[in-house]
């Protein structure tokens, strides 16, 4: 039974047509249709994981944007699991003497926007967080020493 001026059935048995119709109508939201079918998920190197080990193929530095003016360390690494490329972030002053080329590390989203890159860094979405199994953190303060593989 539909009351008069309403397009929702609203009797004893409308449970069902209800669950139906609202069901339908979530695909008209972009945030819900984006889920569903896990376009970020596929579009990201991660693959939707907080966290991915790769290989660090060179050492860069990056241009920060207007109106800061610096050249942010960062690292071209490539993906164990996909063999994606990405760039990532060295944080903390004197990072990038602890990474060389070759060295195994795992990467974190930096916390941008939306996964969107972070700050005045243009294209990067990622942080290093270890280096071959040791936390840059530790290294950084001088409280462990980077293993030799």
């Amino acid at each position: 039974m539909v009351m008069p001026g309403s397009k929702s059935p609203r009797g004893e048995f409308a449970a069902r047509s209800l669950i139906r119709k609202r069901k339908r109508f979530r695909w008209s939201s972009r945030d819900y249709k984006r889920r569903m079918l896990r376009l970020d998920e596929k579009a990201d190197p991660l693959e939707g994981a907080p966290q991915a080990r790769g290989i660090v193929l060179e050492r860069v530095g990056i241009e920060a944007r207007q109106p800061n003016s610096a050249i942010r360390k960062c690292v071209r690494i490539q993906l164990i699991k996909n063999g994606r490329q990405i760039t990532a972030f060295l944080p903390g002053d004197g990072a990038l003497n602890f990474v060389d080329e070759h060295d195994e590390v795992i990467v974190e989203g930096i916390g941008g926007p939306r996964g969107r890159s972070y700050g005045d860094l243009p294209g990067v979405r990622w942080r290093v967080v270890m280096v071959n199994g040791v936390s840059l953190k530790a290294l950084l303060e001088g409280k462990k020493e980077k293993p030799m593989r």
